[in-house]
């Protein structure tokens, strides 16, 4: 089996994540008035085909990677995993002393947010490394800017949802906007860090 080059990997992974989205909005919601368990349980397990697709290139980008690719993969997994288990203990101890509003329905959003903070993790753990993509690469979009147009679409699709009086829907593609959001001032952040600092290199020469 090939093995993916960067490119390949985040356009397949952008195509399964925007398949799951619109499963999501246009198919799962058909649970709600689908005649008959069966036809109810296959509605509802429909968003897991792109969702396993999406671990079948993980696994298959990781396997196929050198030591140090695995390194950064095994890294950036295990920081997401904490930090997405911290924002959903935190939630949980919140929703059960009902200061907020949840439901079950919000857990379908927990692998999404794992993959968005796998994704900027081993960035940056790649930078760190010397072995990561610069802010500027894939097309010359900075990739903050590529995070900040995916919050703005993840918080229209959440107002869609909040509109259309799917709460749970909404409330998960609200965190994972307000995730993309944060990783946009993050990495916006340490690009103007890193450009003060070439200049202020430049001038002292």
């Amino acid at each position: 089996m090939p093995r993916l080059t960067e490119k390949q990997y985040r356009h397949r992974l952008t195509l399964a994540m925007t398949i799951y989205v619109g499963v999501m909005l246009l198919v799962w919601p058909l649970t709600r008035t689908a005649d008959g368990l069966a036809l109810k349980i296959a509605l509802a397990l429909t968003p897991l085909l792109p969702m396993l697709y999406v671990v079948w290139l993980l696994v298959r980008r990781v396997w196929h990677g050198d030591e140090l690719e695995q390194r950064t993969h095994l890294l950036a997994l295990g920081a997401s995993t904490v930090a997405v288990g911290v924002l959903s203990l935190v939630g949980g101890f919140l929703a059960a002393a009902r200061a907020v509003a949840l439901d079950g329905a919000v857990l379908i959003w927990v692998f999404p947010a794992l993959l968005i903070g796998y994704d900027a993790t081993r960035w940056w753990v790649a930078r760190r490394y010397g072995a990561g993509p610069s802010c500027d690469d894939e097309g010359g979009m900075p990739m903050y800017l590529r995070c900040l147009l995916g919050a703005a679409l993840l918080g229209l699709l959440a107002l869609l949802q909040h509109l259309r009086q799917h709460d749970a829907a909404a409330a998960g593609l609200s965190w994972l906007a307000a995730a993309a959001a944060l990783a946009a001032a993050v990495l916006a952040a340490l690009r103007w860090r890193r450009r003060a600092r070439q200049a202020r290199s430049g001038g002292g020469t």
